[in-house]
């Protein structure tokens, strides 16, 4: 056992070497790409404060920061319900999280003003609320991880028609607005979007930290998580509040950005060589997936930059597709 553990954390050790330069080569092409080339000296000229630049610190930086910790953010999101539902289908976007916080957004962008603050305040709302309801929904006679997605999947379904019939009320300019957001973009990201999103999303990645083992004891079981001391009712409680916050918080900003949640924490943990679906693997899978399909959706057509909710849907549909076949043959 202490040889499979010992072999696991070198692999976790090797992943995070592996991945952590990827990360800082996706982030230098992200400073280096745009309507004209910047080359690697001119973007450490900036980054030490030798040259300023409008360019590569004010439009490329945010866009840059913004995948690296939404990607993070989406990752862990997906972690977190993968391990409370103990099913690689569990993720935010599939179970309905992310178009609860969509539907938040809305109303504050039809019904009130549609200023940031109360976009991000309807997102989380919205999230809750879905949250809420898929959570009593699916405790019947106590938890099952199965009811949670199945359920999830159908009220997906139902609020996502709910937001289009939104859309479809809303006054001309609101529902195009709506509609471009939903795609999910970083396109227009700035520094001013940025301090209170981040801050956030440190905030609840830290506190979910503190409780990594507590999660992954209770994805073993519930008898081994109640044996070694495990408070399920608020562990669950306190992950299905992290991972909302996480995706709500990303999809006031950015819009929903679909199957990042899903995929980083499958990628992350057969890399890893986890039983389990560990947190720093999915945080770091999801800030390589977000940023690499960030750049894949500023060089498609360029000069026009897709929303990155276009590469990350085909990728994840792929991904997706392989899921489903490899669950089906298992079964």
């Amino acid at each position: 056992m202490n040889v499979i553990g010992l072999r696991v954390e070198r692999r976790t050790v090797v992943l995070v070497a592996v991945l952590v330069p990827l990360i800082l080569g996706l982030g230098l092409l992200g400073l280096c790409y745009g309507a004209s080339w910047s080359s690697p000296r001119e973007v450490f000229s900036v980054l030490s404060g030798a040259e300023p630049s409008v360019v590569i610190w004010d439009w490329r930086m945010p866009r840059v920061l913004a995948g690296l910790v939404f990607g993070a953010a989406l990752g862990v999101a997906g972690a977190i319900f993968q391990n409370l539902t103990r099913n690689p289908m569990g993720s935010p976007d599939v179970i309905g999280l992310d178009a609860g916080a969509y539907t938040g957004a809305l109303v504050a962008m039809t019904v009130l003003s549609g200023t940031a603050a109360q976009v991000a305040v309807g997102s989380v709302i919205g999230g809750l609320v879905v949250a809420a309801a898929i959570y009593l929904l699916s405790f019947d006679k106590g938890f099952s991880g199965m009811r949670l997605v199945v359920i999830g999947i159908a009220i997906n379904a139902m609020v996502t028609a709910v937001n289009s019939w939104i859309v479809l009320r809303a006054d001309l300019e609101v529902a195009i607005a709506a509609v471009g957001w939903s795609a999910g973009s970083l396109n227009n990201v700035g520094w001013g979007d940025l301090g209170i999103p981040f801050t956030v999303i440190g905030v609840l990645l830290a506190l979910m930290a503190t409780r990594a083992h507590a999660m992954h004891q209770a994805a073993l079981g519930d008898a081994v998580a109640v044996s070694t001391g495990v408070g399920l009712d608020r562990l669950r409680l306190l992950m299905v509040l992290v991972g909302v916050g996480c995706t709500a918080t990303v999809t006031a900003v950015a819009g929903p950005i679909a199957f990042i949640a899903l995929a980083a924490p499958q990628i992350g943990r057969r890399l890893a060589g986890a039983a389990g679906v560990p947190l720093l693997p999915a945080a770091l899978t999801g800030s390589a997936l977000l940023m690499g399909a960030d750049l894949i959706a500023q060089m498609l057509l360029a000069p026009v930059s897709l929303p990155v909710g276009v590469v990350s849907t085909a990728i994840g549909g792929c991904y997706l597709i392989w899921l489903l076949t490899k669950e089906v043959r298992r079964a």
